[in-house]
């Protein structure tokens, strides 16, 4: 009676909610953007009728997929569904580079199905607030040529997100901006809002004072006292600076891995990881 399957957009909406209640903290409009990057890439457990299982295996481009998602309801753990729909997901990912952003605590039970740490990220949260920028070279996002946009982001995702990239930058109640340098793109990051206050990512600049600058622009499009996380990878001691000298503590952590060689990005450039859930 246990079957699985690609899930429905709406079916996603199932995945979003049990992420929220294990406190992952989903953004509002997440479940749109995620299913834009591949739409046959959420699968779903069923024991007769009954959802009682979730994984994401999304795939970019031809060499890479990213993993998440991967929750059991709680009454049915420890007893086999788990991990035929984990087995499921590394089938449809077969022959890629897979990586994940695993829970801590889960990283052993990862190393046996062949992923390797890279690194950690580390959820920094603070609150909003501050002074709207007036600084000419922070534009949004929008009065940047697509193209441009996508040529910036290139280097730090190891293969194609045009998809997901576009709607990502256009969601709801988002904010998205660039910095200039020289009239070219030298940053942008993104403003979601989420269950609980708002996130930035990615966060991707130039230099720490750049991604500073956007940090800040963006951090004052949330509300005084209403909570703001930023996702950093911890092997960027810029990106960790930036969130402790803000007064931002650490509320979660993540283990970085993938099945294949690490991609080749450029980590100190990269101050926020765009989401946990699909990389």
């Amino acid at each position: 009676m246990y079957t699985i399957r690609a899930m429905t957009r709406q079916e996603l909406d199932i995945a979003i909610d049990w992420a929220a209640a294990e406190g992952w903290n989903p953004g509002l409009y997440d479940a749109d953007c995620f299913y834009a990057a591949d739409p046959n890439g959420f699968l779903i457990g069923l024991l007769g009728d009954e959802p009682i299982a979730t994984v994401s295996v999304v795939k970019y481009g031809n060499s890479f997929g990213f993993l998440g998602f991967y929750i059991v309801k709680p009454e049915y753990r420890a007893k086999g569904y788990g991990i035929q729909i984990w087995n499921a997901g590394i089938e449809y990912l077969k022959g890629r580079n897979i990586g994940i952003d695993g829970v801590v605590a889960q990283q052993s039970n990862y190393k046996k199905s062949g992923f390797t740490l890279a690194y950690g990220n580390i959820r920094y949260q603070g609150t909003g607030g501050g002074d709207l920028t007036t600084d000419s070279e922070i534009v949004r996002l929008s009065t940047i040529p697509f193209d441009e946009i996508c040529e910036y982001d290139k280097p730090f995702f190891p293969d194609d997100r045009i998809q997901f990239l576009k709607r990502w930058i256009e969601q709801p109640q988002g904010t998205a901006i660039g910095i200039l340098r020289n009239c070219k793109l030298a940053g942008y990051g993104v403003l979601r809002i989420c269950r609980s206050g708002y996130k930035v990512g990615p966060l991707f600049a130039d230099s720490p004072e750049l991604a500073e600058h956007l940090f800040l622009a963006l951090k004052a499009y949330v509300p005084e006292g209403t909570p703001v996380f930023l996702d950093t990878p911890e092997v960027n001691s810029a990106a960790v600076d930036l969130a402790k000298r803000h007064n931002m503590i650490v509320a979660f952590e993540t283990a970085r891995m993938y099945t294949g060689k690490y991609p080749d990005l450029p980590t100190d450039r990269l101050f926020g990881v765009t989401t946990f859930e699909l990389g």
